[in-house]
């Protein structure tokens, strides 16, 4: 007795977990289709945003580097001029451009290392990905599965693109920036309009 009741309250345990289990799965699936587009519009934007900060601040590295290499090289053209030139024999004086050689090489090797090219393309990869979400999202009217998933596809090309903490720090630059544009743009909006209000005035009192 105590058996068949105990096999059929597990019977009706297993029952209630896996209603109470798919009740959640529709709830988490009505919470993600729950988004609206301008929401979906703005996440994208601010991402979209967030990939290029990275990538402008990547190719300041990059360009600081290719810099100092393009430094170093017209410093031992000169100093190899100029020793020419004033006749310089000593053996300090040989050595400089064999020094000057060695570290235009060690950048040179530090910047194939840390492949700035290569971070570079992905990151524009992602950002034109969801350049292309975004601009397909401002040309609906309403949330369909194939926008929801080009957005997802979006979502994961930007989290492989670059790392975590650096999505961090990105996205919440994106996030002020963004802010700081729809309030400087408020501004506007409300200085046009006092601007307006102030010549119908004028004009009625003509």
């Amino acid at each position: 007795m105590f058996e068949a009741t105990y096999g059929i309250g597990g019977f009706i345990a297993n029952i209630t977990l896996h209603i109470l289990t798919n009740i959640k799965i529709f709830n988490h699936k009505k919470t993600v289709y729950s988004m609206s587009l301008a929401s979906m519009v703005q996440e994208l934007k601010y991402k979209r945003d967030a990939l290029l900060l990275a990538h402008e601040e990547l190719k300041i590295q990059g360009d600081n580097w290719n810099k100092c290499v393009i430094v170093l090289s017209l410093s031992t053209g000169m100093f190899e001029s100029m020793k020419l030139q004033m006749g310089w024999r000593s053996n300090a004086v040989e050595l400089v451009p064999i020094a000057l050689s060695s570290i235009i090489a060690i950048v040179s090797a530090l910047i194939k290392f840390k492949n700035f090219t290569g971070q570079s393309e992905c990151i524009l990869q992602s950002a034109s990905l969801l350049t292309h979400t975004l601009n397909v999202a401002r040309n609906e009217t309403d949330l369909s599965p194939s926008l929801m998933t080009q957005y997802n596809e979006a979502l994961e090309k930007l989290e492989t693109s670059i790392y975590p903490d650096l999505r961090k720090k990105y996205l919440k630059l994106s996030q002020n920036n963004l802010i700081a544009i729809y309030r400087q743009e408020r501004r506007f909006q409300d200085g046009l309009e006092l601007v307006n209000v102030s010549e119908a005035t004028s004009n009625d009192s003509i």
